[in-house]
């Protein structure tokens, strides 16, 4: 115990069965964990992709087709997704689940052995740390597969997924361009070894 009265080895992150529980966090009663996706999640799974995808590409990507990418993704397509093997990651906050990330081997041939095809969190859980978590999480699933060096893709215009992986480390190491929704939009690669 410390002179606060917790104990400290449970406020630390621990790993256990791929999954990240870290205790108490930010002073509240909160529990804080990210677990494998299970079926059940879909519906919530959708609802987090939705609200999280109007948030950071309202703007960027023509309203139409986005909206469109948005209603492709609904509960039936992420039972499938989690159905599919283990590599959805979901982040639950007090039981509820705030984001999720998915990953698996980089699509792309080279130094870099895996990839974080997505990350995202509901509205109200960005900017508290949980990001960092689902991140840490998917690179040590991939240390623990021994898959080498990480990429993970983002829009340029996508200011908050560029800051997010230059303060994780990460450094542009490529650069290609989309044309989604008749807009061309350039996305960048950021790489970890």
């Amino acid at each position: 115990m410390n002179a606060g009265g917790t104990n400290p080895t449970k406020e630390r992150c621990i790993f256990l069965d791929s999954a990240l529980n870290t205790g108490p966090m930010l002073g509240s009663s909160s529990q804080v964990r990210v677990r494998r996706g299970k079926p059940a999640d879909a519906q919530r799974l959708a609802e987090v992709f939705r609200e999280s995808w109007q948030l950071a590409y309202r703007g960027i990507i023509p309203h139409l087709h986005l909206e469109s990418m948005i209603r492709r993704r609904g509960p039936e397509w992420w039972a499938s997704a989690v159905r599919s093997g283990d590599s959805v990651y979901v982040l639950e906050v007090g039981g509820e689940i705030a984001g999720y990330a998915t990953w698996g081997t980089a699509r792309s041939r080279g130094p870099y052995q895996g990839e974080i095809y997505e990350l995202y969190l509901a509205p109200i859980y960005q900017g508290l740390g949980f990001g960092e978590l689902l991140f840490e999480t998917c690179r040590h699933a991939m240390d623990q597969r021994r898959i080498k060096g990480l990429l993970c893709w983002a829009l340029a215009e996508n200011t908050p997924a560029i800051n997010f992986y230059w303060r994780r480390g990460g450094r542009p190491i490529a650069k290609a361009f989309d044309r989604i929704g008749g807009a061309k939009l350039e996305k960048i690669a950021f790489g970890w070894t």
